[in-house]
């Protein structure tokens, strides 16, 4: 049950909590010491336990913090924000120091660090999850999600691009009645209950992706909604909205539906952005 945490941000605090919270002692470092019982270096801190998490500012922090110290037999657990292919690299850059590596996504905020809602995607070595689970699903549930080192950061991006796409959505939606006598705070469980009702069509899409089918039991094909596209900018530009969080997406549907894929699914969209 012995950790190292390096990095006593907003997040890695929350996560230096949750362990005391369990009973475990963590040994802690940080650039700016934060209590007398922090340990002097990073060095000295990994020195202390088999298990090293950081939880750093970005992937050249990792460098700065780690270059120079002893990894032989340690397990590197790395829950610092990474794209997919910086986790790859520190993957070949912990196991050439001797060390067995873990790369980590956070699927949460600080305060939900320690409650159910909190969980972590993992991906790299099996055998370090297995080793330390009793410690690591203690800030958040662990969701391992392979072997490919950068698939945690991957799949953390990929839930959070779906996260702003929604909000770009619900922020257009509220500055349409912004102009009007409509108080945001009635309208609010209105769009809620709209949106979780229709993100179920995630499930239908990526059916699809998996069959390549784009046409079958289309309910309203591309056709149809980009016909309807000229409603949603007529409107914006009548309540004084600029329609920019809306015309990527909207151009996107317009340019497959008239190159010949008007009785298609939204799926396709997919494959035109690659």
């Amino acid at each position: 049950m012995a950790v190292t945490l390096l990095g006593l941000g907003t997040m890695g605090t929350a996560i230096a909590q949750s362990w005391r919270a369990a009973g475990i002692k963590p040994t802690v470092w940080n650039r700016t010491r934060k209590s007398p019982e922090d340990a002097d270096t990073a060095a000295a801190a990994v020195a202390a336990n088999q298990l090293v998490v950081t939880c750093l500012l970005d992937d050249d922090s990792v460098t700065t913090v780690l270059d120079d110290v002893d990894l032989t037999g340690k397990d590197l657990v790395n829950l610092t924000t990474s794209t997919p292919e910086q986790s790859r690299d520190r993957a070949t850059w912990a196991t050439e120091r001797g060390a067995r590596f873990l790369d980590g996504g956070i699927m949460a905020v600080p305060p939900m660090i320690g409650t159910p809602a909190a969980f972590v995607f993992y991906s790299g070595s099996p055998a370090v999850v297995d080793d330390h689970r009793d410690v690591l699903a203690v800030p958040a549930r662990i969701h391992y999600v392979g072997e490919d080192p950068g698939h945690a950061a991957l799949y953390d991006v990929a839930l959070l691009s779906g996260m702003y796409g929604m909000l770009a959505g619900v922020t257009h939606a509220f500055a349409l009645l912004r102009a009007e006598d409509i108080d945001p705070t009635t309208f609010a469980p209105l769009l809620v209950d709209w949106i979780t009702t229709t993100t179920g069509s995630a499930h239908d899409l990526a059916h699809r992706l998996t069959t390549g089918d784009y046409t079958t039991n289309v309910t309203s094909n591309l056709g149809m909604q980009a016909a309807g596209i000229p409603t949603f900018v007529d409107t914006a530009k009548s309540q004084g909205v600029d329609p920019r969080l809306l015309m990527p997406y909207f151009d996107l549907m317009a340019q497959r539906a008239a190159a010949g894929k008007s009785q298609e699914d939204t799926a396709g969209l997919v494959d035109d952005l690659r």
